[in-house]
Formats: C-alpha cells, sequence, structure tokens
C-alpha cells in the first residue's frame, strides 16, 4: 500500500516537470530529492516541498502549488519576487525590494506571454504617510524611456500633508507612465508606472495598461472558473418561493379599511381614499388624527412648488466651485474629529509683553550686527511655551485608550497659513534651543510650506502647538482646536496698550498685555494642571531673562 501511494504521488509530480524545467534545475533537484517532504491534498490545499538541510545558493527557486496552480519562489540577494503560473506561465505577483517597505510601496514583478509582454516591474503608489490613504502626481521628473536608478528621484506625490519626491528602489527603464502628472486621488498600492530591466522592452509597453482588479483579480478569476456549475443554483430564483406571491388571496381583506366614523365622515369630505393612509388607533384603525395629518402632509406638496421660484433666483447666484486639496481633506477631517472626541476647555490670561518687547530689541540689535535672523515676538512665545512644558510635563501628554502618554521630548508645532492651506512644520527639542535657532527654524519651515515642499519629518512628531493670529492679523483673542493627538493649543492674541494703576493713589501708568488661550484636553489635562502650565507660561513672557538661564 506504502509503495503504491509513492507510486501514486511522483506519477503527480511527473506531470508538472515541463513547467518546472523552464525556470530552474535546482527545482527539480529538490523535487525528487530524498529528503524533500511534500504532501498531496486536494483542489484548495496547499503541497509544500522543502528539502531538508539544503543550503541555500546565489539564487534560490521554492515551488509549492496553490490549488491546481504551482508557485514559484525567487530568492536572491537584491529581491525576493512571487510568481504565480497558470499552466506553466508566470501570471503575476508581488517584490519586495531591499531598503522599501511594503507598506509604504507596492511593486508588482509581473509576466504576461500571452500579450507576449517580457518581465516587468509594477510601481505602486507608496503610502508616505501615515494617514495617507491616497495621493495625487504632481509632476513626474523622469520620462518614458529613461534609465532609472536605485536613489534617483521617478516623481513628486502629493500626499495629504505635503508634496513628497519619490525615489526609485531598483535599476532598469521607465516603460510605461500609468497615471500622468495631475493625477489625482489615487488609492495607495494602486499602479502608477511600470518599470523593465532590458531597453529592449520599453516598446513593448507602449500599449500596455494594468488589470482593473489588483493583484488578487488572478486568483478571484481561477476560483471563479471552477463554480460555474455552482451557478446552477441559479435557477433558484425561479423556484417555489417566488411563485409564492399569493398575495392577492390578502387583498380581499385589505379592500377593508377599519376606520372611525369620524375618521370615514372626514375623508368622504375632502375626497380621501382610505387605502392611501395607515392607521394609528388601536389594531390599525383609521382616527381623526391619521386623516388630518394627511391632509396637512397633502397640503404641505401643494404648496412645495412655490419655492421653486426662490430657487430659480438663487440659481442665477455667480459663483465657482473650488476641488478640495489633499492638505484641506486631511485638515477637515482632522479637526472635526478632534472637536467630535476631544472634551475641550479653554483658559485664558493676560501677560504683560513690556519686557519681553525690551529684551527683543536688544537681542535683535545683536543679531543684525552679526547677521542672523530677526527674532520675532512669536520665537519668544514657543520658547517660553516649552519651557513651561519642561516644568510642567503633564501637558506635554497624548491620550490613549489604555494608558497617558508622557513625552521627554518637548516638540512645538507652529502653525503656519499658506494659499494651499494650514501647515504646522515642528521645531524638536524647542527647550534646548537658543532663541537664534528657533527664529532661523521657524523661517526656514514657513517659507518650505508656503512652496509646498515640507518634508514628513518637517511636520510630524510634535508634541504640542502654538498658533499665532495676533501678530499677523491683529486677533485679539481666540480659541484654537486641538491638534490630536497632542492635548494642547495655545492661541496668541495681539498686544494692546492698556491704562493699569500706579503706586500712587492717583497715579497711573501704560502697559502692553497680550491676551493668550490655552486649549486642553480634559482627559488628560485637569483644569488646576492646565492653569500651572499657564502660570509658568506668564512667568517666562513676564520675565524674560529667566529663558536665558
Amino acid at each position: 500500500m506504502a509503495y503504491a501511494s509513492h507510486i501514486i504521488n511522483h506519477s503527480k509530480r511527473l506531470r508538472n516537470v515541463p513547467k518546472l524545467l523552464r525556470y530552474d534545475h535546482a527545482v527539480l533537484v529538490r523535487w525528487f530529492s530524498n529528503g524533500a517532504q511534500s504532501s498531496v491534498c486536494k483542489r484548495e490545499d496547499v503541497a509544500k516541498i522543502r528539502p531538508l538541510g539544503y543550503a541555500p545558493a546565489e539564487r534560490e527557486t521554492v515551488s509549492k502549488f496553490v490549488g491546481s496552480h504551482p508557485v514559484s519562489y525567487c530568492l536572491s540577494k537584491k529581491t525576493l519576487s512571487r510568481t504565480v503560473m497558470r499552466s506553466g506561465i508566470p501570471m503575476g505577483g508581488v517584490v519586495c525590494s531591499r531598503g522599501l517597505l511594503c507598506s509604504q510601496a507596492l511593486s508588482r514583478r509581473g509576466f504576461a506571454s500571452d500579450a507576449g509582454l517580457p518581465p516587468c516591474q509594477e510601481i505602486g503608489m507608496p503610502s508616505l504617510s501615515p494617514t495617507m490613504t491616497e495621493g495625487n502626481i504632481a509632476r513626474w521628473l523622469k520620462k518614458e524611456g529613461d534609465k532609472v536608478s536605485p536613489g534617483e528621484v521617478l516623481c513628486e506625490v502629493e500626499t495629504d500633508k505635503a508634496t513628497v519626491e519619490m525615489e526609485c528602489m531598483e535599476e532598469g527603464y521607465l516603460a510605461k507612465i500609468i497615471k500622468g502628472d495631475g493625477s489625482k486621488e489615487i488609492k495607495v498600492g494602486e499602479i502608477i508606472a511600470i518599470t523593465v530591466e532590458e531597453e529592449g522592452d520599453i516598446a513593448k509597453f507602449k500599449d500596455y495598461s494594468p488589470p482593473a482588479s489588483d493583484s488578487g483579480a488572478p486568483a478571484a478569476k481561477d476560483s471563479a472558473a471552477p463554480p460555474p456549475p455552482k451557478q446552477e443554483p441559479v435557477e433558484q430564483p425561479a423556484s417555489s418561493p417566488e411563485p409564492k406571491t399569493p398575495k392577492p388571496t390578502s387583498s380581499p381583506s385589505e379592500d377593508r379599511f377599519f376606520a372611525s366614523p369620524l375618521a370615514r365622515k372626514l375623508a368622504e369630505e375632502h375626497k380621501v381614499p382610505l387605502s392611501s393612509i395607515k392607521g394609528t388607533g388601536p389594531d390599525g384603525h383609521i382616527v381623526k388624527a391619521d386623516i388630518e395629518d394627511y391632509l396637512a402632509s397633502r397640503g404641505r406638496e401643494v404648496s412645495a412648488p412655490t419655492p421653486k421660484t426662490k430657487d430659480a433666483k438663487l440659481a442665477a447666484l455667480d459663483y465657482v466651485d473650488i476641488p478640495h486639496s489633499q492638505i484641506r481633506k486631511v485638515t477637515a477631517s482632522r479637526l472635526l474629529f478632534s472637536k467630535q472626541t476631544i472634551p475641550h476647555y479653554y483658559l485664558t490670561v493676560d501677560t504683560c509683553v513690556d519686557k519681553l518687547m525690551d529684551l527683543r530689541s536688544q537681542l535683535n540689535s545683536l543679531q543684525e550686527a552679526s547677521g542672523g535672523k530677526r527674532i520675532s515676538v512669536n520665537d519668544l512665545v514657543i520658547k517660553a511655551a516649552a519651557l513651561a512644558l519642561r516644568k510642567v510635563p503633564q501637558c506635554n501628554s497624548s491620550w490613549t485608550d489604555d494608558y497617558i502618554r508622557q513625552f521627554n521630548n518637548v516638540n512645538i508645532n507652529v502653525a503656519v497659513q499658506t494659499d494651499n492651506g494650514l501647515y504646522v512644520p515642528v521645531i524638536r527639542d524647542a527647550d534646548k534651543k537658543g532663541l537664534s535657532s528657533i527664529a532661523e527654524e521657524v523661517k526656514n519651515l514657513a517659507q518650505k510650506a508656503k512652496e509646498n515642499s515640507l518634508k514628513p519629518e518637517d511636520y510630524e512628531g510634535g508634541t504640542f502647538t502654538v498658533s499665532n493670529l495676533g501678530g499677523p492679523f491683529g486677533i485679539k483673542q481666540f480659541c484654537a482646536i486641538i491638534n490630536p493627538p497632542q492635548s494642547g493649543i495655545l492661541a496668541v492674541g495681539s498686544a494692546e496698550k492698556r491704562v493699569i494703576p500706579g503706586s500712587g493713589p492717583d497715579q497711573f501708568k501704560f502697559a502692553s498685555f497680550m491676551s493668550v488661550t490655552l486649549s486642553c484636553d480634559h482627559r488628560v489635562i485637569d483644569g488646576a494642571i492646565g492653569a500651572e502650565w499657564l502660570k509658568a507660561f506668564k512667568g517666562y513672557i513676564e520675565n524674560p531673562e529667566s529663558m536665558l538661564l
């Protein structure tokens, strides 16, 4: 019995010998090696073959069956490719190139002998930020037919937060650009280009178009081919259940409508068919209120056409529909999520900025003499906020379902308004940097934001946000929306002169005060903690020399 099963197993293997000879002789050696382990199961099962004690060479091919189709895995130092073969013809697979995470960029190496196409690599839309689900192609820096090398920039991708350069991972030739300049709303993983290894293969992809579905499509088609017999039950719609529509039998009972005498009289007076009214009385009886509701609703329908004249007037309005940019979509969704899920509360305090302005003028005179960037009030605010966070670390935290994460790094996001939308570049370790370094970094990041050239590392990783509408726009005071997953944001208003009491009974003096409002996540920051942070911040603003210690 054991000898017979051995013969059967080998006969099944011999069917696939022509297929295996095309790719690697090592497969045959391992296929029929005495140390090989195999299991032949049903069509849906998988037969795995792997040698015992086999040392992989420079290029290794591992074969197995998926359903009735053999699968060949080719391993080399450069790439790991998987090709699914149908009748010995490779149909497509997934390639994970070195230096490229599959979650960030998808590239598939496919073969289509039916179309006479050579081996190619399909480049997918990469995931360039944690929140990215789709992206736009800003422009291609490489053209069809160009040679590409690892590290060269293929195109610029507009993500949900910035425009990022997409680099090539492998050497080859750009044979076909599927998604051209300006292509929008491309899903992550969707094919955007084709590359080939040989220059002579470029012309063969001139009219190439990727399959409508993903790499799972071939499997879906294969699995759809066998089930035609299963489509026989499609005759079920014509089976007895549907002819069971002897609903007319219930029509005699439906011809009778139970209604109160007053309701019947009211229906006859207004010529209302009882069949069009659903009763709300006991046992579904139609009562007077049902008739009145029906008449009222019919009156609304009659009067409904009158607003059409108003609509016609409104239609005459002149307007322009502005399409949403990626940054606008993300800003809208994140702020909506913040307002709906984070319990905000607000604390406002007025700070005297006379000493701050004096210190700023002194520092700027030194900066001008040394050729450095001028220091703004916002730079001093960022420094004071960072030092206050170091002093009250509870405000430098983030909420999760299981714990509150308190950060040791103080990274301040700075809100920057541009023509494309609102950006929040980050100043890392702001508590450890000098004012001149903060001033220079803020100006550089703001310029990059206006040019839409921020990279993910320029805006990710913030622990607290500062938004200033006072200096640029003269807003006295406002409340900002928390930028999740952070727990606080400081809204800075403008400074104004006020009259305050002097030392004597009839004395007074002038002073400049700036209003700041702290928005807090009550899940993380209690009211007393928020007040303590504002007290520390106010101390640094009103005694700015302490920030230099």
